[in-house]
């Protein structure tokens, strides 16, 4: 059919197709139809809501001297953002069971999330902490399960890049708001109350918009059986309780802890580390660099292989530890910067990658889910990360934090190479008898 017949909305006939490893692809139907918009629109809708969202994790390092003038606590304000991140991670995997079971679309997930982020932010801008982590964290988790899940089923023929366009938005959205917040530390609180309404419309309204595709759906200009043959699926697909069973996701699991509360403790503690030297730099650089990573970890892993990249991106993220060692201990404002965009690039690009593994592992049907029951290992890095990293670097100093930080993102790196794909041999057979 052509472009013009599909605009004056004329209905493509669909058809359900198997390949030869019996993946179905139902093919004909153009999003114009099935949404009334392009696939391009749709991606945008999810990139948004991440876009400000995120904020709420990434800024908030930022705003902690802004909130200690303000009258705060710092032992508060490091539970604070330990208790949004438990919740932010632990709301994906039944986020991921609503999604499946058709009960909450991607709308109802964005508008619930955008109200609870919404009246998060205005609570801490009123000086209410409880209401920021345990509306905040809700929200934001709602959203973030919304957006990922949403783009990966318009993009059925490179989820892990879309996936990680939008989860890159994630983190590097947050740069303005940290260079303000590092700038202006006296209007933080006034800050927060202006940004609410700004995340409730820019959330909300971008759920409106999304829809999710008709199951198993592929895009018409996309040749499936040329898909098929340059991407072999999993040795089964495998539902969430099964994978469990198997070592992979524990692995899989551990090593996002480590390598999420390094990251984590960066991001909660770097402008309190950096305050001597030059913080709006090094905030600046970490968040921006984190979020850059996300969006081209996929493009570099397709090149070097999803373990391999995963492995020197937590390489770097110790390195990057060092680093910003090397610059506290000297005070150097170069040393410090560098290290904070290493630690950044580090800290940011392993969430696509075990997204993509997952995936690869235990195949497309319910990666979803099995990628949600990964993903919750960061709510335990929540508390290590951000709420033991406080009692370490109050008790020990910035020295034994930033090294005890290198010490697990090296062990993430060798336990990445334990991964394996399930249902494969790890050996070819001799061919003797």
């Amino acid at each position: 059919m052509r472009d013009d017949q599909a605009m004056i909305g004329l209905h493509t006939p669909q058809l359900v197709v198997r390949d030869h490893h019996g993946r179905r692809y139902r093919v004909g139907e153009r999003p114009r139809e099935l949404a009334g918009l392009p696939r391009a629109v749709m991606l945008g809708a999810c990139w948004l809501p991440m876009l400000l969202v995120g904020a709420l994790q990434y800024a908030f390092g930022a705003a902690i001297p802004g909130l200690l003038a303000a009258g705060h606590d710092l032992a508060e304000l490091c539970w604070t953002l330990a208790g949004w991140t438990v919740l932010q991670a632990g709301a994906g995997y039944p986020a991921a069971l609503l999604r499946r079971r058709s009960r909450s679309g991607p709308r109802t997930m964005l508008v619930v999330g955008g109200m609870l982020c919404a009246a998060g932010v205005l609570s801490l801008g009123h000086g209410m902490t409880t209401g920021y982590w345990l509306l905040g964290g809700t929200g934001a988790g709602l959203v973030y399960a919304a957006c990922t899940s949403t783009a990966e089923k318009w993009f059925p023929e490179s989820p892990a890049a879309r996936v990680g366009v939008v989860t890159g938005a994630f983190a590097y959205g947050a740069t303005p708001l940290v260079i303000a917040a590092t700038l202006a530390p006296d209007h933080v609180e006034t800050g927060l109350i202006a940004y609410s309404p700004v995340l409730l419309v820019g959330v909300a309204g971008c759920g409106f918009l999304l829809a999710d595709p008709p199951r198993h759906w592929w895009p018409a200009h996309v040749d499936h059986r040329s898909w098929a043959r340059a991407n072999p699926p999993a040795a089964r697909e495998f539902s969430a309780a099964e994978a469990l069973r198997t070592p992979a996701l524990p692995l899989m699991a551990t090593c996002l802890f480590c390598a999420a509360a390094v990251s984590l403790f960066d991001a909660a503690f770097l402008a309190l580390l950096a305050a001597p030297l030059s913080p709006v730099a090094a905030i600046a650089l970490f968040v921006a660099t984190n979020g850059a990573g996300r969006s081209v970890a996929t493009p570099v892993a397709a090149r070097l292989g999803r373990r391999r990249a995963l492995r020197w991106v937590m390489t770097a993220q110790a390195l990057g530890q060092v680093l910003l060692l090397t610059g506290i201990s000297q005070g150097s404002p170069g040393w410090l910067a560098t290290g904070a965009a290493v630690a950044g690039l580090g800290g940011g690009a392993f969430y696509p990658l075990f997204a993509a593994l997952a995936r690869e592992c235990f195949g497309q049907s319910r990666s979803v889910e099995v990628h949600g029951l990964v993903y919750s290992a960061k709510a335990i890095s929540g508390v290590v990360g951000i709420g033991l990293g406080w009692l370490v670097l109050a008790g020990w100093g910035p020295a034994v934090a930033l090294a005890l930080a290198a010490v697990l993102s090296l062990l993430a790196t060798t336990l990445c190479g334990a991964l394996r794909r399930q249902g494969f041999p790890h050996t070819l057979p001799s061919g003797r008898p």
